[in-house]
């Protein structure tokens, strides 16, 4: 089925979902601008980049879905695997930026 057989409330849905999804991108984009230390920063992209590609990836599903006539399951896929690797990603980068704030900083004396 090609784009203007697409029925109209498939493609109301489809672009609901991709302009949700991306302003939530744009939103994990602007936190990353805008916060101060690299802890802060480290958050906000993390969530908006996974609840952002979590409603491109079900606008996807939807359209080819419909486009099809059969249910896609390879978005599927690409969600769990950009679902798993973004929070490990944050962890190992957390991890890496608190071991180098502890070796690289000296020791604090400690206040009488």
């Amino acid at each position: 089925m090609s784009a203007d057989q697409m029925p109209l409330w498939v493609a109301v849905v489809v672009v609901g979902l991709a302009v949700a999804g991306s302003a939530l991108s744009l939103l994990g984009a602007i936190g990353l601008a805008q916060l101060k230390t690299f802890y802060e920063r480290v958050h906000a992209p993390t969530l908006g980049a996974t609840l952002g590609m979590a409603l491109i990836l079900a606008a996807s599903i939807v359209w080819f879905t419909a486009a099809e006539g059969r249910f896609m399951p390879r978005e599927l896929l690409i969600g769990l695997f950009l679902t798993v690797t973004t929070p490990v990603t944050l962890i190992l980068l957390a991890r890496a930026a608190l071991f180098r704030d502890r070796t690289e900083k000296p020791p604090t004396p400690p206040e009488d």
